[in-house]
């Protein structure tokens, strides 16, 4: 996809606080320090449109973008950070919940999960809330620059058989670094994107 602009829009809490719901959104979300941002900035081409932190449990608050003026992009809080106190993780809970659950424009859930680890409880228990709801959503294994191929290939192996991941499931191996999966990531988001207009 060519880009031809992405913007911030607002950040947001609750349901009233979104923007209207006027054209099909993709939310990003994985644990804290994944790599949401870099992921993000990467598909459009723009080095700060999503603010990157090495800082675990930076990102508090919903964050919206529109790229093109025809799809958003939501950069939801990351989870599973040990040292927010519990209150602050409850609320990510709800915030993450009201914004999955009750968001019409929803198309699709970018589900971003580290190659050198395992999936987490929470990773396991967004996937089966994924699931349980029916969100279309594809996983994507950033930081696949830190591994060599063929280790890459196993740990994709891995991870698809922890997340019992079937063959209706794609699952892409990304770099922020080389962006690769950059391109086919974007292929798949076109072709989801065309099947609901057409569907």
């Amino acid at each position: 996809m060519k880009i031809i602009s992405a913007e911030f829009v607002k950040s947001a809490v609750w349901p009233p606080q979104y923007p209207l719901a006027t054209m099909p959104e993709i939310a990003f979300v994985g644990r804290s320090n994944v790599g949401k941002s870099s992921l993000m900035n990467t598909l459009v081409g723009r080095r700060k449109l999503a603010k990157t932190s090495n800082t675990p449990g930076r990102t508090q608050l919903i964050n919206f973008f529109t790229v093109n003026g025809s799809i958003s992009f939501v950069d939801l809080p990351g989870y599973g950070f040990a040292k927010v106190s519990q209150s602050i993780k409850k609320d990510w809970g709800d915030m993450m919940d009201a914004y999955l659950r009750e968001r019409q424009n929803l198309a699709m859930v970018i589900f971003i999960l580290d190659i050198r680890r395992d999936p987490s409880e929470d990773d396991l228990s967004l996937r089966d809330w994924l699931e349980h709801y029916r969100i279309p959503y594809i996983s994507i294994l950033t930081k696949a620059d830190k591994l060599s191929n063929n280790q890459a290939i196993v740990r994709k192996k891995l991870i698809e058989k922890s997340l019992g991941t079937n063959a209706q499931k794609k699952t892409i191996l990304f770099s922020a670094k080389t962006q690769k999966g950059k391109e086919e990531l974007w292929q798949f988001l076109e072709n989801h994107l065309s099947s609901l207009e057409n569907g």
